[in-house]
C-alpha cells in the first residue's frame, strides 16, 4: 500500500494498485469485511470510461439515494468489521475526504474508484495477519502489517497504537481502526515529509506550522 521503506524511516510514495479482488462481484455472498450489497438498480450497460463494470455494481448498490454520489453514511452502511458491525463514523468520515475533491461531503463513480482500489490494498494487508479472520489483529501482527508497508516503528509507539484503539484491554485492533490510523499516519508522512528537506527523518518546526499540520491531517 505504501511501497518500499525510503530514507527518514518513513516509506517511499504509495504505489498504485490495480487488483480489486477483496470487492466480490455482485450479488454473491460477501465476504469479511463487507456488508451484504443491495440488489443493484438499473445497472446500465456500460460503465463510464476507465470505470470497471464490478466497481459501476458497488457504486450503484451503495449510492442508496440514487443520487450518483455517495456519502460517508452510504459508505458506512456498505462496510462491516469483523464483529458484525458498522465501520466507524470516523473510518467512514476519513476514507470519503480522501477522494472527495470538490470538498463536497460526497464523491462520485471516479472518485469512488480509487477509493475501491485503497480498501482492497488496506484489507489485503490486514487480512495477511488477521489469519483466524476474526476481524482484529494484535500487537505482533500490527507490527509486521507496518514493516509490510515500509514504516519501522518502534515497539513503543505500536503499543500506544494498540492501546489507543483498544482501552479497555490493550490487546486488538479492529479493521476499521486500522484503516483510520493507515489514513492518518500517510497524512501525516505525506506532511512531514515535505519538510523534512534532506529526507533525514527529522524537521524543525514552528508552531503554527505543527498546528497546520495537525488540523490539516484531522478528521
Amino acid at each position: 500500500m505504501f511501497g518500499n521503506p525510503g530514507a527518514g524511516g518513513y516509506p517511499t510514495q504509495p504505489q498504485a494498485d490495480t487488483g480489486t479482488s477483496s470487492f466480490p462481484a455482485l450479488p454473491t455472498e460477501q465476504p469479511f469485511g463487507y456488508a451484504q450489497v443491495p440488489q443493484v438498480y438499473g445497472a446500465t450497460a456500460n460503465p463510464p470510461p476507465g470505470i470497471s463494470p464490478q466497481v459501476q455494481q458497488w457504486f450503484q448498490a451503495v449510492d442508496k439515494d440514487h443520487s450518483g454520489k455517495i456519502n460517508w453514511q452510504e459508505l458506512q452502511s456498505a462496510l462491516v468489521n469483523g464483529q458484525g458491525q458498522n465501520f466507524s463514523e470516523t473510518a467512514c468520515k476519513l476514507m470519503i475526504g480522501m477522494f472527495d475533491r470538490d470538498k463536497s461531503g460526497t464523491i462520485d463513480i471516479t472518485e469512488f474508484a480509487q477509493l475501491y482500489i485503497y480498501i482492497n490494498q488496506w484489507l489485503s494487508v490486514f487480512k495477511n495477519y488477521d489469519r483466524d479472520q476474526s476481524g482484529h489483529i494484535e500487537e505482533a501482527e500490527l507490527a509486521q502489517a507496518f514493516q509490510q508497508m515500509g514504516f519501522r516503528f518502534t515497539p513503543q509507539f505500536i503499543r500506544f497504537l494498540i492501546v489507543k484503539s483498544d482501552p479497555k484491554t490493550h490487546i486488538r485492533m479492529s479493521v476499521d481502526q486500522f484503516i483510520v490510523f493507515c489514513v492518518q499516519i500517510q497524512r501525516f508522512t505525506e506532511a512531514f515529509r515535505s519538510r523534512d528537506i534532506n529526507q533525514q527523518g527529522a524537521i524543525t518546526i514552528q508552531f503554527e506550522d505543527f498546528l497546520n499540520v495537525a488540523l490539516s491531517c484531522s478528521v
